[in-house]
C-alpha cells in the first residue's frame, strides 16, 4: 500500500459493563488527536457519554459515534453499550461494523456477558481485536488471560505485544495459510496477516491500561498495520443502524452506506409494513461525540446520521443493500405502565411508540380489551431509563406494575396438525407437520408437498401465512419458538378456492396440531457471575439450588470465592440486590440473558394464566366443514375423521420411484393442469418451481444484494435488459386486444403472466412498463410480479418517456432491447443504443419460446 492511499473502516467497541470501554475510547480519541483533554467517566466528562442519564449512572446507554486517525487510517469509532439491558442496540451495530475492538478487563478476565457479546459477533462475522485493559491492577497473569481467552470463547487468541518469532509460531497454528508462508519465508508479514484476521481466523491481543494510556499508540498502530477496506458495491447502498433525535427534537437516522454514493438532497426510498416511502435526505451529518459537520456526500465505508427520513426503521436496508437479520436478543420482561391521573393514554401510547422506534430493545404493547400499555423489555436498569426519557422527552411521570416474566412454548414431538376451511362457496384444507428444534432456533417454514397433491401457487400462500403472524402456544397463549412447521399437504378447489381460505386452514392446521401434541412451557434463564467474601458462599450456593438453579465448582480465592451457573431469571432478576444485603454490599453478581430453557414451575405458571385454548376466538383450533350446502364447525379432535386428504404422516409410506420416473410425473402433472386451466404462468411453474425457485419469492420485493465478503467475487450483471411497452403489445396481439375489449385490467394480467414464461426460459431482466400518465396524481410504482419488473408511470409521465429515460441510464454498457409498436419511440431508443424488437416480431418469439418448452416437456416423457 502506497503512503499517499488512505482507508475508510467502521470500528465497534464492546464489552462487559466497567471493563474499561469508554475509556479505552477516550484514551483512543486522545493519543490520535482528535480530541484535546482527556475525559473520565467518573469524572462525568468523557467525551463520548454525552446524555445527562450517561454522566449521573456513569455507564454508555446509547451507541455513540468519533471519528479518528491512526496512521493512514480513517476511522469511524462507534461506542456501543456495556450493559446487559441494552444489548440489542449493540446487537445493531454490530451489523455495519467492519472490524470490533472486544475490551476485557484483566481483574474480572472473560465474564459471562463477553461470551455473549462473542456469541454476537460470530454470529454477525465481525473481525476482532482484543484489548486487555486494567493490566496496572492485581489480576491474571498475560499467560492466563489468553489461555482464558482461548479455552472459554475459542482459538485463534494471539499476543501482538510479544517478539515476533514468538508472535509468528503462534500464528502459523491459527491458519493453514500462514503456516505454509512461515515455513516459506521464516516470518508472516502484515499483508499475510491481514486477510487471516478479516477471516476471523486469528484474533490481535494487545495488553495495556487505557487510563495511564498504556498500550494506546501500540494497539492504535495495530488497527492501522492489519486492516483493509471493506469492498462495497457499485450501485447505492445503505442501512440503517439507529434512530435518534438532537437537541432540537429533529429525528435522525443513522446509517451506513455499503456501496455507490449519498449525496444531499437525494430521494431515498423504502417500505414500512408493506407501505412504500420516499423521503430526501435533506442533511448528512459526520458526528465526533456531540458535535457534527455537514457533508455534501458520503461514500462507502462511513457512517452518518440523515435528517428528513422520518419512515426509516433500524435494521431497513436501502438502495441495493439488504435488510438487517432480525436480532437474537429479545425483551424478557413485562411491565404495565401506570399513567398518572388524567392523563391521554392514546398520547401516551403515541409517545412509547416514538421512543420504541429508537430503541430497538423496547417493544410497546398495546392491550384494547383491558386499555391498558404493557412495556416489553430487558431489564429494570432499562426500565429506570424509559422512565427518565418519557420525563424529560414529554413531561410525562409514569410508573410501573410489578414486572412479569415473558414466557415462550414449545412441543417435545413431532405431530401433524390438520385445519380445513369448508363454509358455502370457499375451500382449503392444509396438512402441517410440526416438529422440535434445538433451543434457539426459532420457528422456521417449509414446504415438502407434491405438486400433483397442491398446486405450487397454493404451497407459496400457506407458506406466506405461516410467516405473517405471530403464532401462540395452547399452554398459556405464548409465543411459539424452536420448532419447524412443514406443510406436507392439502387441496383446493377450481372454483371455490380463495386466498383468504387457505389463511383460515393454515391458522387452524396449527392449532390443531399444538392442541394434539405435547407442549412445553419455556422461561428465560440467566447465565450469571456471583462473587462473594469467602465466609458467604454456603449462603449463596444454597440460594442458587433454591432458585432451582446450578453451577459450577466455586473458585475461591484469599478472600473472595466465585460462583458461576445458570438460573431462571423469574427466580434470580431481584437476586441482586438480595447479595449487596447478605455480604455488606462487598459481594457482586453479574446477569447475562441465556436463552429459553424448560420452566422450573411450568403448571404454577400455566395454572395461574388462566388461558383457555378452546375459548381463544382469535386463534381457533376446529375446522369448519360443509354438508347440504351449509356449514358446520367441527371439534378439533374430531377433524381427522371428517379430513378430505390423507397426507400418509404416521403410516408406512410406499417406497419412491427412481430418479428417472420424476420427470415423468413432472411432465403427467403438467398436461394435467394445461387440461384443466390455460394459465400459462403455472405451465411455468410445473416444469422449473419444484427445481430452481424460491417458494416464497412471488410474495417478497425484489431482493437486496448483501455487500460481498472481503474474499467474495464482484457482482456480475445480467447480459440483457428487455423493456415492453404494455399497452403497445397489449393492443397489436390480437388475442389480448381483444380479451382488452372485455377487460383491460385481464389483458393486463395475461400479459404480466405469459412474459413471466417467457423470463424464465430467457433468463432476461425484464420489465414491463403500463402507461399511467393520465391518471391524476398517479405517483408511479415499480412493483416485483413473480419473476419480472411491471412498472406503472407517474401522471404527466408516459411509457416511451421512462423507456427512453432507462435506455439511457444502462443503454451504455448492457445490452437492452424494447419491445413496442411505437415509431417515435423507435427512433429514440435507437440513439441510446439499444435494439427495438417489432410487437410482430416479438410475438413470434414469444410463441417461439413456448414451443421449445412445450418441446422440452415432451421430451422428458
Amino acid at each position: 500500500m502506497e503512503e499517499t492511499t488512505r482507508k475508510q473502516i467502521v470500528l465497534g467497541i464492546l464489552a462487559h459493563v466497567d471493563s474499561g470501554k469508554t475509556t479505552l475510547s477516550e484514551a483512543m480519541l486522545y493519543r490520535a488527536g482528535a480530541i484535546r483533554k482527556l475525559g473520565r467517566v467518573d469524572h462525568k466528562d468523557a467525551f463520548l457519554d454525552t446524555d445527562a442519564l450517561e454522566k449521573a449512572r456513569g455507564i454508555t446507554i446509547f451507541s455513540k459515534q468519533a471519528l479518528l486517525t491512526a496512521g493512514r487510517t480513517d476511522i469511524t469509532l462507534l461506542d456501543t453499550p456495556g450493559h446487559v439491558d441494552f444489548s440489542t442496540e449493540t446487537e445493531r451495530t454490530l451489523q455495519v461494523l467492519d472490524y470490533a475492538v472486544l475490551v476485557v478487563s484483566a481483574t474480572d478476565g472473560v465474564q459471562s456477558h463477553t461470551e455473549t457479546l462473542w456469541r454476537l459477533l460470530r454470529r454477525y462475522r465481525v473481525p476482532t481485536f482484543v484489548f486487555v485493559n486494567k493490566t496496572d491492577l492485581p489480576g491474571l497473569r498475560r499467560e492466563e488471560l489468553l489461555a482464558q481467552l482461548n479455552r472459554r470463547l475459542g482459538e485463534g487468541f494471539v499476543d501482538f505485544g510479544a517478539a515476533q518469532p514468538a508472535r509468528d509460531e503462534a500464528l502459523a497454528l491459527c491458519d493453514e495459510q500462514l503456516m505454509e508462508k512461515q515455513l516459506e519465508a521464516g516470518q508472516l508479514t502484515d499483508a499475510d496477516i491481514m486477510p487471516a484476521v478479516a477471516r476471523r481466523h486469528v484474533f490481535p491481543c494487545w495488553f495495556g491500561a487505557a487510563l495511564r494510556l498504556d498500550g494506546v499508540d501500540e494497539f492504535l498502530a495495530g488497527l492501522d498495520r492489519f486492516t483493509r477496506p471493506a469492498p462495497a458495491l457499485d450501485a447505492f447502498g445503505a442501512r440503517v443502524f439507529k434512530v435518534s433525535q438532537d437537541e432540537q427534537g429533529a429525528r435522525l437516522t443513522w446509517l451506513r452506506v455499503t456501496g455507490g454514493e449519498l449525496k444531499v438532497k437525494a430521494q431515498l426510498t423504502g417500505e414500512v409494513d408493506g407501505t412504500p416511502w420516499a423521503e430526501k435526505a435533506n442533511q448528512l451529518r459526520l458526528y465526533s461525540g456531540a458535535k457534527y459537520t455537514l457533508a455534501e456526500r458520503i461514500g462507502p465505508g462511513q457512517v452518518c446520521a440523515v435528517t428528513g427520513l422520518t419512515q426509516a426503521r433500524p435494521g431497513e436496508g436501502l438502495g441495493a443493500e439488504r435488510d438487517s437479520d432480525l436480532p437474537v436478543l429479545e425483551p424478557v420482561l413485562s411491565y404495565q405502565v401506570l399513567l398518572p391521573e388524567g392523563a391521554d393514554v392514546h398520547a401516551a401510547l403515541g409517545q412509547l411508540h416514538r421512543l420504541e422506534e429508537e430503541e430497538p430493545q423496547l417493544h410497546v404493547v398495546w392491550n384494547e380489551t383491558l386499555g391498558e400499555i404493557h412495556v416489553q423489555l430487558m431489564g429494570e436498569v432499562q426500565l429506570e431509563v424509559l422512565r427518565s426519557l418519557l420525563a424529560q422527552r414529554f413531561g410525562l411521570n409514569v410508573e410501573f406494575g410489578p414486572g412479569g416474566i415473558l414466557y415462550k412454548e414449545t412441543i417435545t414431538e413431532p405431530m401433524e396438525g390438520v385445519g380445513h376451511y369448508e363454509p358455502l362457496r370457499h375451500y382449503a384444507e392444509v396438512h402441517l407437520l410440526l416438529e422440535p428444534l434445538p433451543r434457539g432456533s426459532g420457528l422456521q417454514f417449509a414446504a415438502d408437498c407434491r405438486e400433483e397433491v397442491l398446486d405450487k401457487n397454493w404451497q407459496r400462500l400457506v407458506l406466506t401465512h405461516l410467516e405473517e403472524k405471530q403464532h401462540v402456544g395452547v399452554l398459556t397463549g405464548a409465543p411459539l419458538t424452536d420448532m419447524k412447521i412443514t406443510l406436507i399437504a392439502g387441496r383446493a378447489h377450481l372454483k371455490h378456492t380463495e386466498g383468504g381460505d387457505f389463511r383460515q386452514a393454515t391458522y387452524r392446521a396449527v392449532r390443531q396440531g399444538l392442541m394434539l401434541a405435547k407442549c412445553q412451557l419455556l422461561e428465560p434463564w440467566y447465565a450469571f457471575r456471583l462473587e462473594v467474601p469467602a465466609e458467604n458462599i454456603g449462603r449463596a450456593m444454597t440460594d442458587i439450588q433454591r432458585m432451582e438453579g446450578s453451577f459450577d465448582p466455586p473458585e475461591s480465592g484469599e478472600d473472595t470465592a466465585v460462583l458461576t451457573g445458570f438460573a431462571p431469571v423469574a427466580a434470580m432478576r431481584s437476586y441482586p440486590m438480595e447479595v449487596v444485603s447478605y455480604t455488606r454490599g462487598r459481594g457482586r453478581v453479574s446477569l447475562t440473558l441465556d436463552g429459553y430453557r424448560p420452566c422450573h414451575n411450568a403448571q404454577e405458571v400455566i395454572e395461574a394464566s388462566g388461558y383457555e385454548p378452546e375459548h381463544d376466538l382469535d386463534n381457533p383450533a376446529d375446522s369448519v366443514f360443509c354438508a347440504h350446502g351449509a356449514g358446520f364447525v367441527v371439534p378439533w379432535n374430531e377433524v381427522r375423521s371428517h379430513m378430505h386428504v390423507e397426507s400418509g404422516w404416521g403410516k408406512a409410506k410406499p417406497a419412491r420411484p427412481e430418479a428417472p420416473a420424476a420427470p415423468q410425473r413432472r411432465a403427467a402433472a403438467y398436461r394435467a393442469t394445461l387440461e384443466e386451466d390455460a394459465e400459462l404462468l403455472k405451465i411455468f411453474e410445473r416444469t422449473y418451481g419444484p427445481i430452481k425457485r424460491d417458494p416464497l419469492a412471488a410474495f417478497r420485493p425484489v431482493q437486496k444484494r448483501e455487500r460481498p465478503d472481503f474474499a467474495a467475487e464482484q457482482w456480475t450483471l445480467a447480459p440483457e435488459y428487455l423493456l415492453v411497452d404494455g399497452y403497445n403489445i397489449i393492443f397489436a396481439w390480437d388475442e389480448l386486444n381483444a380479451l382488452a375489449k372485455e377487460s383491460l385490467d385481464l389483458a393486463r394480467h395475461k400479459l404480466m403472466d405469459i412474459l413471466c414464461n417467457y423470463q424464465g426460459y430467457q433468463k432476461c431482466n425484464l420489465i414491463l412498463v403500463f402507461d399511467a400518465y393520465r391518471v391524476p396524481g398517479s405517483p408511479g410504482s415499480i412493483e416485483q410480479y413473480h419473476n419480472i419488473h411491471v412498472v406503472y408511470t407517474k401522471e404527466a409521465e408516459t411509457a416511451d418517456m421512462f423507456i427512453e429515460h432507462v435506455t439511457h441510464e444502462i443503454g451504455k454498457n448492457r445490452r437492452v432491447r424494447v419491445a413496442t409498436s411505437d415509431g417515435m419511440e423507435q427512433i429514440i431508443i435507437l440513439g441510446h443504443g439499444a435494439l427495438r424488437v417489432s410487437a410482430r416480431m416479438f410475438h413470434e418469439e414469444v410463441q417461439n419460446v413456448e414451443k421449445q418448452i412445450r418441446q422440452l416437456v415432451q421430451g422428458e416423457v
